[in-house]
């Protein structure tokens, strides 16, 4: 019996529905294992007098639901533009639905972070699809569902990283079709995920020259229009930001592109304290004297002081800025910072810590080596993004949170590696038996 003209058409279909089926299983398990972690007592709890006046996300939802727009992250009532627009917004969403600062309105915070996180299992299947197979796809789905780091940290850690590391997912499976087509409304909807990740954490936007760019490239080099589509996605990033700048400047009347706290955040790596990567214990947040001079002085007085003093230690001690560099970049990529037992002691985690963060990153430098004998351009963007996302922090200071919007990526091209030398050895293994047949 000759099969119906629609029959391929149905199989395809069929074949769409079950990949949406196992893709909503391997998210939902992804949130049941996040939830599950949340409930754990031996979390941070925001709720906590300890850690409530410390978390600057909901310092900043506070003064929204209160109607001071955007005030201090710090304990201060004046305005301010050190944290970018995106996450305070979802946090004051929950706010003014279940209370500030409320045992419900923290959980409902926990639990958008841990979907989000789940979530990203979507972009990270396809994403993985297209430049490596299948076979891939569904690897990095699973692996990213049952990752540590992002069952630890979205459990765990309220901020823009996991939204953040969900839009830039989908950043780079657009910027795969952008160095195929030159279709402005595709270049247009990239413009505005960039501008969207841009005011969630604006450190993402060191990407946008390098994948526009690279996109451009392969544009030309195949003979498409490539100019028209570049000028339409940056002018799309611009009118995306465009509202918060204008915001910036009619409040502080100065130009500031995103957030101010750029002084703060170089001295608080660079005036001396080296037990650990950040000095906690000298943040407004923690030091009463710091506070007292941010309130007296104003944000943009503050933010300049610490600037100078930041450039001024700098320059006096160029050999401890370079050693301190680069013992940021190497705690960022493998967890190390030291072994005094001074830091230990507040940093138990490390230790354990290490070996796993140092793995992921040589499974993932690995990944991408092997990826550049297949695909040159897929491992070049990939590579490109890994050293531009973290690369600020190298001078002014690191957090281990700096690293998370990283970590899909970092799963999939571990994932690609290990996927390639299993089927090698399968190869080496399968090569006597195919020599004796032949004999």
């Amino acid at each position: 019996m000759p099969s119906s003209p629609l029959s391929p058409l149905r199989e395809s279909l069929q074949g769409l529905a079950s990949v949406r089926r196992r893709l909503a299983l391997i998210v939902l398990i992804a949130l049941v294992l996040r939830l599950a972690v949340t409930a754990l007592p031996s979390l941070e709890n925001l709720m906590d007098a300890d850690h409530i006046h410390c978390w600057e996300q909901g310092n900043v939802a506070r003064a929204l639901v209160a109607g001071h727009g955007f005030g201090s992250p710090l304990v201060s009532d004046q305005p301010s533009a050190i944290m970018p627009p995106v996450y305070p917004l979802c946090v004051a969403f929950f706010f003014k639905i279940f209370g500030v600062h409320t045992a419900q309105s923290i959980f409902a915070v926990h639990v958008f972070d841990s979907l989000i996180n789940a979530l990203t299992c979507i972009p990270l299947f396809l994403l993985a699809r297209r430049g490596f197979g299948d076979r891939m796809g569904w690897i990095a789905a699973w692996s990213w569902a049952f990752f540590p780091y992002g069952i630890y940290f979205s459990a765990s850690w309220a901020w823009s990283t996991h939204l953040l590391l969900f839009c830039l997912c989908w950043l780079l499976y657009l910027a795969q079709s952008l160095e195929q087509s030159p279709r402005l409304g595709l270049w247009a909807g990239f413009g505005l995920l960039m501008g969207f990740a841009g005011l969630t954490e604006p450190s993402v936007l060191m990407t946008a020259p390098f994948l526009l760019g690279l996109a451009c490239w392969r544009l030309r080099q195949s003979g498409l229009r490539w100019f028209l589509p570049g000028l339409t996605a940056s002018l799309m990033i611009a009118a995306t930001l465009s509202p918060w700048i204008v915001r910036n400047a009619l409040v502080f009347h100065k130009f500031i592109p995103m957030r101010d706290s750029m002084g703060l955040e170089l001295w608080m790596g660079n005036n001396g304290q080296s037990l650990r990567w950040t000095s906690d214990n000298l943040h407004p947040l923690h030091d009463s004297r710091e506070l007292a001079a941010y309130n007296r002085m104003g944000e943009l007085a503050y933010m300049a002081q610490k600037s100078d003093e930041a450039h001024r230690y700098i320059a006096a001690h160029p050999g401890w800025y370079a050693d301190m560099c680069l013992r940021r970049a190497i705690y960022l990529w493998t967890g190390y910072w030291s072994f005094d037992r001074a830091y230990l002691a507040e940093e138990p985690m490390d230790l354990p810590n290490i070996p796993f963060a140092t793995a992921l990153t040589g499974f993932a430098i690995a990944g991408l080596v092997l990826l550049w004998k297949h695909s040159p351009y897929e491992a070049i963007r990939f590579a490109g993004v890994m050293m531009l996302m973290p690369a600020i922090y190298y001078f002014s200071h690191p957090e281990p949170y700096h690293m998370r919007s990283l970590d899909p990526i970092m799963v999939m091209l571990s994932g690609f590696a290990i996927l390639c030398w299993r089927e090698r050895a399968r190869a080496v293994e399968a090569l006597p038996a195919k020599v004796a047949l032949e004999v």
